[in-house]
């Protein structure tokens, strides 16, 4: 195991000396100085280097092993991506630059807005959001001010119960109510109850279309004109949208607002708290209400445009996380007209692996699913070993844990999304881990309980360790 950096401290070790002399901090108030020495290790420059590549070999991630993690897209990013968002033109562009001084940058954003606009049918789009949630967030506002602006007090956000924890949150955070619509036996929404909910005070219906069971919602051109005739707004949750690129958008299906994950569905790195990017795309009728500025184009040059009517102001620090839009409009150039290849190559995935491990696990709704799908462990967790344990036992097969006890509806549930990334030989050793791991269960299920067995952290109490964490280092230890 490797030792804390603390333990590989010898006296008098040390690195590079930048500078000999005293360092003047006659500036800083005395109250604020250190009173006592600082514990530091005693390293040399190559054992800290050592030392911190041991630490990064034990990360887990996409470059490492397979990811399935549900509702997440965890893809892989080309590396051709990393090369040009870290070009000098790029990268060390000041935010504050004036616009005749920075047209490659404009430009770049100017037609990464109108490629998404092809994208998703929309007709106009930011791209300030830094993340999916962010992107709910300006979502929501353009709503609460699209119906100010017409006079009218709507309170009520309908969400399907098996929508994402963001979409209630969102909506909570600019004051409306959240109305849960119930899904049906298909685990679609239930159009029938929706009809009950609709009426003059309800704002806008949230959906995610694959949703999160995988599944489409083949009633959606109704739902949309439901909400319509009732004056509402539909807002589209581009979580899943790696399903449906090219094969159909959400103009078609009568969205008015929509989110992108760049950082999921165009390839930028996801996790490790970003940074990610969550344009918003809207139809005509709403395009004033955007945070400004959008970029725009004169036919001469590309410019910051901040002369919106309705603009809700600007949602983020300066104009959105530029490296995450270099990579997505990398993808996309390079990718082309074969972005319907990609959602097709995720589809197939999904259901190749998904009639595979039906016979192993329950699978709640036996139809053909779009780019993931929801298993559920009832049946390891009456044979001893819950959903948890099967999760924690993958990770002793290098492969990442998918998502697991979402969505709500569904018990004991396990989301599994491939993505487009991976090969036939690798969903083959995955379908094989989790096959072995239902045979363990059924002839030693102590053995999975305690898992993982060969990760560096073992089982440990998940409860105590989100509670009463211990990250100090102690001298007396």
């Amino acid at each position: 195991m490797t030792k804390i950096i603390f333990e590989k401290s010898i006296k008098g070790m040390r690195g590079e000396i930048l500078t000999e002399e005293p360092v003047n901090v006659d500036f800083i108030d005395k109250k604020y100085l250190r009173k006592n020495d600082f514990l530091l290790p005693e390293v040399t420059e190559l054992e800290a280097m050592r030392h911190f590549k041991e630490l990064s070999d034990k990360n887990f991630c996409i470059e490492t092993g397979f990811y399935p993690l549900g509702s997440c897209t965890m893809k892989y990013n080309p590396k051709v991506n990393e090369l040009l968002a870290s070009l000098e033109g790029f990268c060390a562009l000041h935010p504050l630059q004036e616009d005749e001084d920075a047209q490659g940058a404009l430009e770049l954003m100017y037609k990464l807005q109108e490629s998404l606009k092809t994208i998703t049918g929309m007709d106009a789009i930011t791209l300030q959001g830094s993340a999916g949630a962010h992107g709910e967030l300006c979502g929501m506002m353009i709503v609460k001010h699209y119906f100010k602006t017409r006079g009218e007090n709507r309170k009520k956000v309908i969400i399907p119960d098996s929508a994402h924890g963001t979409n209630p949150a969102s909506a909570g955070m600019c004051g409306f109510e959240v109305v849960n619509v119930p899904s049906n036996e298909k685990g679609q929404v239930d159009v029938e109850e929706l009809k009950k909910l609709l009426n003059s005070d309800v704002a806008a219906i949230m959906m995610t279309n694959p949703n999160t069971l995988g599944l489409f919602e083949e009633n959606i051109s109704e739902i949309a004109r439901l909400a319509h005739d009732a004056g509402a707004l539909m807002y589209y949750d581009g979580a899943n949208f790696n399903a449906i690129m090219g094969i159909t958008n959400p103009k078609i299906m009568g969205f008015d607002i929509v989110h992108l994950n760049l950082h999921k569905t165009f390839s930028t790195p996801h996790g490790g708290g970003g940074p990610g990017a969550g344009p918003v795309g809207v139809v005509e009728k709403l395009k004033e209400f955007l945070p400004v500025p959008v970029v725009d184009f004169d036919g001469e040059k590309y410019f910051r445009k901040y002369d919106l009517k309705n603009s809700i102001g600007k949602i983020k620090e300066f104009w959105g996380n530029f490296n995450v839009l270099v990579k997505a409009y990398c993808y996309i150039l390079m990718t082309g007209k074969s972005l319907k290849s990609v959602s097709e190559d995720a589809i197939l995935s999904a259901n190749y692996m998904k009639e595979k491990l039906k016979k192993h696990y329950k699978l709640p709704y036996d139809v053909p699913c779009m780019h993931e799908f929801v298993l559920s462990g009832d049946i390891q967790k009456e044979e001893g070993a819950s959903t948890l344990a099967v999760a924690k036992r993958l990770m002793d097969y290098n492969f990442h844990p998918p998502t697991i006890y979402f969505p709500l509806i569904v018990h004991e549930a396990m989301m599994i999304e491939p993505t487009e990334s991976e090969t036939k030989a690798r969903l083959d050793e995955f379908i094989d881990a989790m096959i072995k791991i239902a045979q363990e269960i059924k002839e030693n299920p102590e053995n999975v309980l305690h898992s993982p067995h060969n990760t560096p952290v073992k089982k440990v109490d998940e409860t105590q360790a989100a509670r009463h964490p211990d990250l100090r280092y102690r001298t007396d230890a």
